[in-house]
């Protein structure tokens, strides 16, 4: 369980493909995590841009996580490559404060960054989303977006928007990020929740 407050950015330093087994991983991700792998331990579960990984093993700053085949198909992790950064957050500790919202780390689908509009005070992104994802979505509702908790501001039939103060290009990936890029999803849970028990219209 994680909060969508990004503690950090990694840097991923290769990729490799597994030779795939009926319910084996698909491919095997190592990233160099910096000071977020203190205390990190095998086992212990990662928020890698939002997708909730297990380390499978550490080496000194460099933590390697293995990604099957659905989590590849569902999210973002499969276009990654060396040289690439990626959003942390290490799981929630039950003493610590919720900042953000509560983030599961399994992504619900992708979407694709149709516009940055950039002012003063914010930056105000639009993302196009399926059907599905869209009817999850409320203005003023909680989402996280590769691993990043965010108030929803607009949402429409097939999109949304969110804003971005200058914290949060600092520290997130977002400060690089371009129009046609994609990004994971993670809808609120509480919004599923009440979703499955209306009437689909």
């Amino acid at each position: 369980m994680f909060t969508g407050i990004v503690e950090g950015t990694g840097i991923v330093k290769s990729v490799s493909n597994i030779k795939a087994q009926k319910g084996t991983a698909d491919k095997r991700i190592e990233i160099d995590l910096g000071k977020l792998s203190r205390g990190l331990r095998e086992g212990d579960s990662v928020s890698i841009n939002g997708t909730c990984l297990t380390a499978t093993s550490i080496l000194k700053n460099t933590a390697f996580f293995e990604v099957v085949k659905e989590t590849t198909k569902r999210t973002s992790l499969g276009l990654l490559k060396a040289g690439d950064r990626v959003n942390l957050e290490r799981s929630l500790r039950i003493n610590d404060r919720i900042e953000g919202h509560i983030v599961l780390g399994h992504i619900d689908g992708i979407g694709t960054i149709e516009d940055i509009v950039k002012v003063p005070s914010e930056t105000k992104v639009w993302i196009s989303v399926n059907k599905q994802i869209a009817r999850l979505l409320v203005p003023k509702g909680s989402i996280a977006l590769d691993g990043i908790s965010f108030t929803i501001i607009d949402v429409t039939n097939a999109a949304f928007s969110i804003a971005l103060i200058p914290h949060t290009l600092a520290v997130t990936t977002f400060k690089s990020k371009k129009k046609g890029e994609k990004v994971n999803i993670e809808v609120d849970i509480l919004s599923k929740y009440v979703a499955k028990l209306l009437p689909r219209t």
